[in-house]
């Protein structure tokens, strides 16, 4: 049995979809989120600062002596990937393999849809897995560059007139599309779930990211895991402590439980 912690790391508050997975799938892990909030989004950045910024968080979280790390967001998963794998020797896992392969395996019509930040969507990385899984897949594409800011400010009520307009924005093209798989590339979009299934409709399927990427780390990944009842959880973010403990309950599901502290980064 490893109790060594796991590490996650997002852009901002949307990683903590996958903690709570984890959470709730392997109850006896030891957890270290760190939540990068003071260069929310990540998703508008250059490939150059992406990298960075990715780097300069796992170096972070590897000073918790971590057994693996999950990338809980999309834009790192799509463009750094790659470098991390080759850098770090550790177990490193993103969503963009692991929802793709969601996605591959619930749709019915091969028509598939994917949201996600400007840099991920502009990287294809879910086109080129989900092309490796169906390769004769029909796929739709939409950057929902708002959606980020929308929910790290709390705007996530399926009826909020802000956050629903912009789904109707961003999504109609793909609705029209008729997809029956959707992923949402950034694991900040399943806390507005409820909005896309409202405007998407029930017969399409939404795959969740950070608990694909969640599952694949419990069923496929060497790491050993801890089979305690209760693992210990530290949160770290590196801007405005207050909003994170305001907000950490919406993307945890229940109340934060934990201790929180400020991490200080670069800019």
């Amino acid at each position: 049995m490893d109790k060594r912690p796991i590490g996650v790391f997002d852009s901002g508050l949307g990683g903590l979809t996958a903690v709570a997975e984890i959470m709730r799938t392997l109850p006896g892990e030891e957890i270290v989120y760190f939540g990068d909030t003071a260069r929310v989004p990540y998703g508008t950045r250059s490939k150059e600062t992406i990298i960075r910024y990715a780097e300069e968080d796992v170096e972070f979280l590897l000073s918790f002596d971590i057994k693996a790390i999950i990338v809980a967001c999309g834009t790192v998963s799509s463009v750094a990937l790659p470098v991390m794998g080759e850098k770090y020797d550790i177990s490193v896992i993103g969503v963009v393999k692991p929802a793709s392969r969601a996605a591959a395996l619930a749709t019915k019509n091969k028509k598939i849809g994917i949201i996600g930040t400007t840099a991920t969507i502009k990287s294809r990385s879910y086109e080129c897995e989900i092309l490796t899984n169906i390769p004769d897949a029909e796929i739709y594409t939409a950057p929902c560059p708002l959606f980020v800011p929308l929910v790290e400010n709390g705007r996530v009520d399926p009826d909020d007139v802000v956050l629903y307009t912009m789904v109707e924005e961003y999504l109609a093209p793909i609705k029209a599309a008729g997809v029956d798989t959707l992923i949402m590339g950034c694991t900040h979009y399943p806390i507005i779930e409820r909005a896309i299934a409202k405007f998407m409709g029930e017969e399409v399927t939404l795959v969740n990211p950070g608990e694909a990427a969640v599952r694949y780390l419990k069923e496929e990944s060497e790491i050993e895991k801890n089979e305690g009842e209760h693992g210990s959880y530290k949160f770290f973010v590196s801007d405005d402590k207050e909003g994170f403990l305001e907000n950490a309950s919406k993307f945890l599901g229940g109340k934060l439980s934990g201790e929180v502290s400020l991490h200080i980064v670069g800019k």
